[in-house]
């Protein structure tokens, strides 16, 4: 049985990433994690450290996280990435971000996952 959403994929992130605005302003660092089952989200999210170590003593930043500009370039980048996302519709996508002197890095990293009772059923061997 194939879900389907109302949402494009791309509308589905641009909601993810409105619902996970507020934790990401007050975070500098992290891994945005969607997973995605017959192109729907299921479940989305942050993973981060809110300390780092330097020199071998864990330090607490109470900078900001990410300004307005940089949390609408992340959530841009994120949605435009979509379009490398090639022939797979259950894995995962992980949007990597940091902010270095006040300037945001950002990398995208896709996971498909596939089944195989899924293949094995559809075909025979």
């Amino acid at each position: 049985m194939m879900l389907l959403s109302p949402f494009s994929l791309a509308r589905q992130v641009d909601l993810a990433f409105w619902e996970l605005k507020d934790e990401l302003c007050q975070i500098r660092s992290g891994t945005i994690t969607i997973q995605v089952r017959d192109n729907v989200i299921g479940k989305f999210g942050v993973k981060h450290l809110p300390m780092e170590s330097r020199d071998g003593r864990l330090e607490h930043h109470d900078e900001k996280g990410l300004s307005e500009a940089q949390f609408i370039s992340l959530k841009s980048m994120a949605i435009d990435s979509l379009k490398y996302k090639k022939n797979w519709t259950h894995g995962e996508i992980a949007f990597d971000f940091t902010i270095r002197n006040n300037v945001l890095f950002a990398s995208v990293q896709f996971e498909s996952n596939y089944n195989m009772a899924n293949l094995t059923k559809s075909k025979s061997v």
